[in-house]
């Protein structure tokens, strides 16, 4: 029965803006201070306090929202957006309703066909951070003040998403944004990057939008995907039980794998937005736009399209060389001392990044410079060292990061291409089995992998695997 239907999904990001301050005041934004350490009479709310607006802020939402092909309001406007909650001081939250810093962008996924789908951005538009509330003891909530006023952008979609899946490579392809844009450090442990998912049910082939419930407190992207599959299925529940679907908040448990009800769903209207009397209308000059736009960075998606066209790469490769700007960047200098361009991407893929998994690093943290990856891949390919030595030697590197030619010279690991010294040796084995031979004459041809096997265990795995693999097949096959 579920394949009849068709979830609606919407997603409402906010990204904490890394600022050194806050929006409207001079206070810090630094992560893990002393609880109501970083505040001030103007982000406490203070009777006839002023706000300042963080021009840094309106720099970072420009930013994104040129990022994702948005339009950038010239002329956009603060408001008030006001309910009563423990970590809100002022009893309003200083955000943007009517008219947004950005509108009308979108963000490109890949379907599960292969194709472009672009979902649609509805907004971005700057906001104040609330407190933080914090049960440490049954009967007891504290109240961290730290975060209000820290700056944040809310990253609004259309209800363009058509599976949990298709919001999970959203999520991840506006993380990556963030990450290039450098304006967010997209850490959800920290609540620098939150999301709430919006999601309603309709048959396959209608266009209506039906009654919609949100998802709070989910704190990883397989937690939205989780709680949109969980949400799916019981919207479908409901329907076909005879049961109206009731607009709501709900909150995620990632422990129970299951969503609970925690408050009727708000409209605009009960916040009871008006503009706020305290800052003037933020005016952006199109000569500002367009500086801030030369200052852009290569994005991911230009990023993702070089990298197939200049380093032949596969798609699949070029996703993952550009999930970071430092990896992606690692990449390119290993580019720059050889042009073995789809081994360089195997040792970042395979190696470099199953030594910065087991690590648990980053990798700027990696040992060895690009420069000397990019020597070692060359020394396999000229013929100096085999695929087997070059691993080897590539452990060596990660205590000293020396440069891999004097490592080869020094540990003796030049690979052996004497014709005459790989014949007798490979005429020796030969002679020493001879039943498998015999099984090589008969038309067993994958025994000849067991020849090679004995004469890397010969030579330490230092004998030109090419050579041995001609050698073998020409002495074989002329005994038959």
């Amino acid at each position: 029965m579920h394949e009849i239907y068709e979830p609606v999904i919407g997603l409402e990001v906010h990204a904490q803006l890394s600022t050194k301050t806050k929006i409207f005041c001079a206070c810090s934004t630094k992560f893990g201070n002393p609880p109501n350490t970083n505040v001030c009479p103007v982000c406490l709310g203070h009777p006839g306090v002023l706000p300042v607006l963080n021009k840094k802020v309106v720099e970072y939402s420009i930013k994104m929202g040129l990022a994702v092909d948005a339009k950038i309001n010239s002329h956009s406007v603060f408001a008030r957006k006001n309910y009563f909650y423990p970590d809100l001081p002022k009893g309003y939250q200083i955000s943007q309703f009517e008219l947004p810093i950005c509108e009308n962008g979108k963000i490109d996924i890949t379907s599960q066909d292969g194709s472009i789908k672009s979902i649609g951005i509805k907004r971005i538009h700057m906001e104040e951070d609330a407190g933080k509330l914090i049960h440490e003891r049954d009967n007891e909530t504290f109240i961290d003040a730290n975060r209000c006023g820290v700056p944040l952008i809310e990253i609004v979609t259309e209800p363009d998403l058509r599976s949990p899946k298709e919001a999970y490579d959203y999520l991840t392809n506006l993380k990556l944004i963030l990450t290039y844009l450098d304006i967010c450090d997209v850490n959800m442990e920290e609540g620098s990057l939150r999301c709430d998912a919006n999601i309603s049910i309709r048959k396959k082939g209608d266009k209506k939008l039906y009654t919609r419930t949100e998802i709070k407190n989910l704190n990883s992207f397989r937690n939205v995907e989780k709680a949109l599959e969980f949400e799916f299925n019981r919207q479908i529940d409901l329907i076909e039980n005879g049961e109206d679907i009731v607009q709501q908040t709900l909150l995620w448990n990632a422990d129970l794998n299951e969503a609970t009800p925690m408050r009727g769903k708000e409209e605009a209207h009960d916040y009871r937005y008006f503009p706020e009397p305290d800052l003037v209308p933020a005016k952006i000059s199109n000569d500002r736009i367009d500086e801030i736009e030369k200052s852009l960075p290569e994005l991911p998606s230009l990023k993702f399209e070089r990298f197939i066209k200049n380093y032949s790469l596969s798609k699949y490769d070029a996703e993952i060389l550009i999930s970071s700007i430092e990896l992606a960047d690692y990449f390119e200098k290993v580019c720059k001392t050889t042009n073995e361009f789809k081994s360089a991407s195997n040792w970042m893929i395979s190696e470099v990044l199953k030594y910065l998994n087991e690590h648990k690093l980053d990798i700027t943290q990696f040992p060895i410079s690009p420069e000397h990856l990019g020597k070692l891949i060359n020394l396999i390919k000229d013929g100096t060292i085999s695929g087997k030595i070059g691993k080897d030697v590539f452990e060596f590197m990660f205590n000293s990061d020396e440069d891999p030619e004097k490592i080869v010279n020094e540990k003796g690991l030049l690979q052996i291409s004497d014709l005459s010294e790989l014949e007798v040796m490979i005429d020796s084995i030969i002679a020493k089995h001879p039943k498998d031979a015999e099984d090589y004459r008969n038309g067993n041809k994958k025994v000849i992998g067991f020849f090679v096997g004995q004469v890397m265990r010969e030579t330490n795995g230092k004998a030109n695997p090419q050579l041995v693999n001609k050698l073998l097949t020409e002495k074989l096959s002329r005994s038959i």
